[in-house]
């Protein structure tokens, strides 16, 4: 890993561009760069693609950096620890590299709203998880909630209104990250939309989703993401994604409906989950 890294960031210097430069011409956030060069992060093959184009490589040179990142992939087979890293890595990429991000959540709330109190208890209940794993996967998903606040960038949240009554940890927890989707809410980049209780849903939700642009889907489970650039899979979340959409409320609807449960967790004090 530290071998392709290498051989990026000296590509770069030969080419005489910053990392800031390189990843704006890349499509890619400049952290994503610093990991890669340095070594702690492999790159999804798209995010190669994107640094390749964006250096200018030639076939023969673009080829040999394809070779080294097989490579390290194949060294990384025998650790599920370099491939988790590596999945989390595709995760923030795709992320990071879409303009239109949309996001349904059923049970847990979306990744970029995410408080990193709230991430830490999602992490933490992970099967087998370490410490250092969780705070390596809380670090990384508050990285990836900077793109909420770049410009040229939209994002739009559904949630059903279970996300915001399954809590974690204590009611002052989540009056702190009910108070995060209030302030969230209110960003010219951000729809956040919410499907009330009182309405059926259309589609039974089964787990929760979201589309990077109209080019990949990242799903979560319970110890891992994955990320699909299959174009018929991406095409049925879409369509589900419309269906959720157009049965959430939105603006001053939702205010109302994040106030109201504020003021339930409120009422609950200060009580702990058994």
């Amino acid at each position: 890993m530290r071998a392709l890294g290498a051989r990026l960031r000296g590509l770069r210097a030969e080419a005489g561009l910053t990392g800031a430069v390189l990843a704006q011409r890349a499509g890619v956030g400049q952290p994503t760069v610093s990991k890669v060069e340095t070594g702690r992060m492999v790159p999804s093959s798209d995010v190669l693609d994107r640094l390749s184009r964006a250096l200018d490589l030639d076939d023969s040179t673009a080829r040999r950096v394809r070779d080294l990142l097989a490579a390290v992939e194949a060294a990384s087979d025998s650790d599920p620890a370099s491939d988790d890293d590596a999945l989390a890595g595709a995760a923030l990429d795709a992320v990071r590299s879409a303009g239109l991000v949309r996001s349904f959540q059923c049970v847990v709330l979306p990744a970029m709203l995410q408080s990193a109190e709230y991430a830490r208890h999602v992490f933490e209940s992970a099967p087998a998880a370490t410490p250092g794993e969780v705070g390596r996967a809380v670090a990384a998903r508050v990285e990836r909630q900077s793109v909420l606040y770049e410009p040229g960038r939209e994002s739009v949240f559904v949630l059903t209104e279970a996300v915001l009554r399954t809590w974690p940890g204590t009611p002052a927890l989540m009056l702190a990250q009910l108070d995060r989707l209030l302030a969230v809410e209110s960003l010219s980049t951000v729809r956040l939309g919410v499907i009330p209780w009182r309405r059926p849903v259309p589609v039974l939700p089964r787990h929760g989703f979201t589309l990077c642009d109209r080019r990949a889907v990242l799903l979560e489970t319970f110890s891992s993401e994955r990320v699909s650039d299959d174009a018929d899979e991406v095409a049925a979340y879409e369509e589900t994604f419309g269906h959720f959409e157009r049965a959430a409320v939105f603006g001053g609807e939702v205010r109302e409906l994040l106030l109201r449960v504020m003021k339930e967790f409120r009422d609950l004090g200060d009580a702990v989950t058994p």
